[in-house]
């Protein structure tokens, strides 16, 4: 059977613009500029004989026509994606993305990953870590590692571990420091990373828990990457209030110590997260088992 159809491009192209109701969002999805994706909509119209969009002010919403055409080109491009994932099903099986922030993948993922490993070897995995949460629609990554409160919208969201912070320096620092009042002689290290969410730790939190006063909390060095923070620390520099999740290495390796028992819980923690569908596949499920076993060993031995 011959089909008389427009370029299938433009149909993805519909689709994007669609989805986005935007057609700078959808032009910059599809890598394309916006005069090539005005055209190709201009082009699908014009072989429809009528008007897909209505241009607005400042917006665009779908004509009736458009309504009507959305749901099969729809059904047709998913359909295109299931054709195409089934020619390839050893492939799928075998890959995996996971997408982190570069120090849970420094302090906790990369030192741990020798037994995932050796454990599943016909897996190839792949670390992807960066500050920016993965777009699962447009990104290749399968799962996220997140570090917030858990309202992720549309994922499945797991939670890996509790988190607290507690102030942490080198065994020799900690021998000068017998009680809270003496960080007034050394200096402060601020994890920066998280500033921006409720209820991160910082050391004003931290020394009005333990009641001192006449120490500047706001002063010392700061670092926007929590492992940079960590690594000052057990090189000496200060005294840093890490996460309990990050530091757990260092501290079962004796390069940081906790000088004081006080600390701080915290609501923002580590998620597994991941669009519902990527947890039908093979992979993510054995990664997913394995991570949760690993922070529930983890969550044991960091208190």
């Amino acid at each position: 059977m011959r089909y008389t159809l427009p370029p299938l491009n433009a149909f993805r192209v519909f689709e994007a613009v669609a989805r986005h109701m935007s057609f700078a969002r959808a032009a910059e999805e599809l890598h394309l500029t916006p005069s090539a994706l005005s055209y190709q909509i201009k082009s699908l119209e014009a072989h429809l004989g009528q008007p897909l969009f209505k241009r607005m002010n400042r917006a665009i919403a779908l004509t009736s026509a458009g309504r009507r055409l959305l749901p099969g080109v729809e059904d047709g491009l998913a359909r295109f994606a299931d054709a195409v994932a089934a020619l390839t099903p050893e492939q799928d099986d075998r890959k995996l993305v996971v997408s982190t922030g570069p120090a849970f993948a420094a302090k906790v993922l990369v030192p741990r990953l020798h037994r995932f490993v050796d454990a599943w070897p016909d897996i190839e995995l792949l670390v992807s870590a960066n500050m920016k949460n993965v777009d699962f629609e447009t990104d290749d990554a399968d799962l996220g590692i997140r570090f917030g409160l858990g309202a992720y919208e549309g994922l499945t969201v797991e939670p890996l571990l509790d988190e607290a912070a507690l102030a942490l320096c080198t065994p020799e620092m900690a021998r000068g420091l017998s009680a809270p009042e003496d960080l007034a002689k050394v200096t402060l290290l601020h994890d920066d990373s998280i500033r921006h969410l409720p209820d991160a730790p910082t050391w004003a939190r931290w020394l009005e828990a333990v009641g001192v006063t006449g120490i500047d909390p706001t002063k010392g060095l700061r670092f926007s990457h929590a492992d940079h923070a960590l690594n000052a620390a057990a090189e000496g520099l200060g005294v840093v209030l890490g996460r309990r999740s990050l530091s757990e290495g260092d501290r079962r390796f004796g390069r940081l110590v906790s000088p004081f028992e006080t600390v701080l819980p915290i609501r923002p923690r580590f998620f597994l997260v991941g669009p519902p569908r990527a947890f039908e596949r093979r992979p993510v499920l054995v990664f997913r088992d394995w991570i949760r076993a690993e922070m529930a060993e983890m969550e044991t031995s960091a208190r």
